[in-house]
Parts: structure tokens; sequence; C-alpha cells
């Protein structure tokens, strides 16, 4: 299994980002956080980029981070580390001044949904799956941005779901809820991207641009510290045990410790 890419190409004015990492539902490598990084520069710098289309290669948009990468982790200062190594990350894509659209086939799981998250727009096909079941899964967390980004885009109680009972959402539920634009077939989504897409780069793009950073100022605003949080979960035992179980494909023993 390779470290996957993150591949930028730059067209019409339309910047078009694919997470590429098919034999594991494109789950995000360090390497590939770090690439998807650089392609936020690039699009930031670019000034003939209207639009950003992100979307994952195969039947999956991303299935959240590599749990192998968790494998090294001794102390809860390496959770604190890889929390702030990807909020850093999500932010770019957030602070990315022109609009951007999530195209969602399959699973957009754990991290997968919170890149999701960060986009201004949402298309899904009927395959399309939104969770984060850390809870049954690693035991781990979620930062308090990450944490903020879920209820800002999906409100308080569906956050609770899917956080304390490691509920998933569907597509429908998705548009149901205002989180996805509309449901479209797989067969179509790519052209109906290009058609949302157009619609973006062809409105006022300093009207967009300063909407989408008053929203963004909005979102953040006092947004508490949650280091402390951070190293409750990454310090535990429970934490060790679930990447442990996950990787041997088994169910994790939990202790609460």
């Amino acid at each position: 299994m390779t470290n996957g890419s993150v591949e930028l190409t730059i067209s019409g004015g339309v910047a078009s980002v694919l997470f590429n990492r098919p034999e594991s539902q494109n789950a995000m490598s360090f390497a590939m956080y770090d690439r998807l990084a650089q392609a936020c520069a690039q699009i930031s710098a670019d000034n003939t980029v209207r639009a950003v289309v992100f979307r994952g290669a195969g039947e999956a948009f991303v299935a959240g981070t590599d749990i192998k990468e968790f494998r090294e982790f001794k102390t809860a200062e390496d959770g604190l580390q890889y929390e702030s190594r990807i909020e850093a990350t999500i932010a770019l894509v957030e602070r990315i001044a022109v609009p951007t659209l999530a195209v969602v086939t399959g699973a957009a799981m754990g991290g997968g949904l919170i890149l999701a998250a960060a986009c201004d727009l949402r298309l899904v096909n009927p395959r399309a799956r939104f969770g984060v079941p850390i809870a049954r899964t690693l035991g781990n967390c979620l930062s308090v941005a990450n944490t903020a980004r879920l209820v800002a885009s999906l409100g308080v109680s569906r956050a609770k779901r899917m956080l304390l009972l490691a509920h998933i959402i569907d597509a429908e539920e998705a548009v149901a809820c205002g989180f996805a634009l509309e449901v479209v077939p797989s067969e179509e989504i790519d052209r109906r991207a290009a058609e949302v897409a157009g619609v973006l780069g062809s409105n006022a793009p300093l009207t967009l641009r300063i909407a989408k950073e008053a929203i963004r100022r909005l979102e953040t605003a006092g947004r508490p510290n949650g280091d402390d949080l951070v190293r409750l979960a990454y310090g535990s035992g429970d934490f060790k045990e679930g990447v442990s179980a996950f990787l041997e494909k088994r169910r994790p023993a939990w202790t609460g410790s």
C-alpha cells in the first residue's frame, strides 16, 4: 500500500483536488496532509482560480486518517501535535478565498467528514456516508475546532448522535439537514459538479470572498482552547487499545482510563 497522493490540476478557472489512494478508500497519510497543504497554498497564490472542487478517487471521498499513522504515538503530546497539524491543514482549506465544493462519493469518515465540512458546499451520490465512529473504534477525540465545524455544519443534536452513538448519516439525511446540496446519480455527478463550479465562477468574486470570510469569522469567534481534552483522549490506555484493536480487526475492550 502506498502513502497515496493529493493531485492538483487547474483548468478554466477551476482547481480540482483529487485524494488518490483508492486501495484504502483514500485514507489520509501524513504525507497526503502535507501535500494537501501545498495544494491549498498553490490555489491561494493563483489569481486565475474562481472555484475549487475536492473529490476522492475510486468509490470513496476520504475514509479518515490512516490508522497506521497512530502506531508510533506514545504520549498525549503526540496526539496534541497530530491534532494541531491536522487543524492547520483544515484551516488552509477553510481559508481558500474562492468557493470550495466537495464531491462526496462513498465514505467521508472522521477526517474525511471534517474535510467535507471545511468546504463551502457539498454534492453527494447515493452511496455517500458521513460519520465519526471513534466512540466504537479508536477511543480518541476531535479537537474543539473540528467539533465546532461539525456542530456548525450539522447542528448540536446531530453532532451528538454522531459522536456519542457513532451514528452514520446517509446521503438523504445529509441533504435533508442542509449539509449537502443534493443527491446526484454517480454517472451524473461530475457533470453536476462542473455546473455548480461554473455558477460559482460566474458570480461576483469579491462578494463571494467577503461572504466566506464573514461566515468563517462568525464561526470561529470565541472558540475555546481544548488541549486538555485532546491530552485526555490521546494519553489514555483506551486510545492505545483502540488503535491495536482496529489494526488487529477485533473489538476494543474499553476501560475508561
